[in-house]
């Protein structure tokens, strides 16, 4: 089973994608977010460690994220490996490089999620959610049938993310395009990158995922 990471800025869909992947492929989904709050709650010499910074309201070092993954592929070798919000940097690209050589493994694909600007901001800032059952809507391109009442489970509490506005979004674009954006030039070098388009229809991005799979 190939191990993957996926690139893209915030809302290209990463999660969903990565998600359908745990679901159809048995993929192991490696987010750094997951894999902070479990480590902390865990009782293990990492996860102490975790707790401790994060206590401190510190960040967690680039060393402490490549211990978990450490922990994580060593334990689930084999079911092939989606590597969701880490690297995010060229040093930790390096890191993960020397950690997947040291454990025997490889990093068969970056696929990189490409997404136009201005048309992520239209979604993303259009996006919302039924806060009762979490079905997600947008106001252009998937409205409720009935205004304000959800097509699932009929709940009116209808809720839009804090930072889902164009002046949040923005920033965490550029956030992502001064800091990941050189993994992209890094991964085409090492002749692993493979693009597509992330903002198609989620079953002809995930078609174009799995063509990339299929190939490793």
């Amino acid at each position: 089973m190939a191990n993957i990471l996926l690139l893209g800025p915030p809302g290209a869909g990463k999660g969903t994608q990565a998600k359908r992947l745990v679901d159809e492929r048995g993929m192991v989904q490696l987010s750094t977010g997951d894999m902070l709050r479990d480590a902390k709650s865990s009782g293990t010499e990492m996860g102490n460690r975790v707790a401790e910074v994060m206590a401190k309201g510190l960040l967690v070092t680039d060393e402490i994220v490549i211990g978990l993954i450490d922990e994580k592929i060593t334990g689930d070798a084999g079911r092939g490996f989606i590597f969701d919000g880490f690297p995010r940097t060229l040093p930790q690209a390096d890191a993960l490089c020397a950690l997947m050589m040291r454990t025997g493994q490889t990093l068969d694909a970056v696929i990189e999620m490409r997404v136009d600007d201005a048309a992520l901001v239209a979604r993303i800032t259009g996006r919302f959610t039924c806060g009762n059952c979490g079905a997600v809507y947008h106001d252009q391109t998937k409205p409720t049938a009935k205004l304000g009442f959800c097509d699932v489970c009929g709940s009116n509490n209808m809720v839009r993310r804090v930072d889902d506005n164009e002046a949040a979004l923005r920033q965490r674009l550029m956030e992502y395009y001064k800091k990941t954006s050189p993994l992209i030039g890094y991964y085409y070098a090492k002749k692993q990158l493979y693009t597509v388009d992330g903002l198609a229809a989620m079953d002809v991005v995930a078609a174009a995922i799995a063509k990339v799979l299929d190939r490793h």
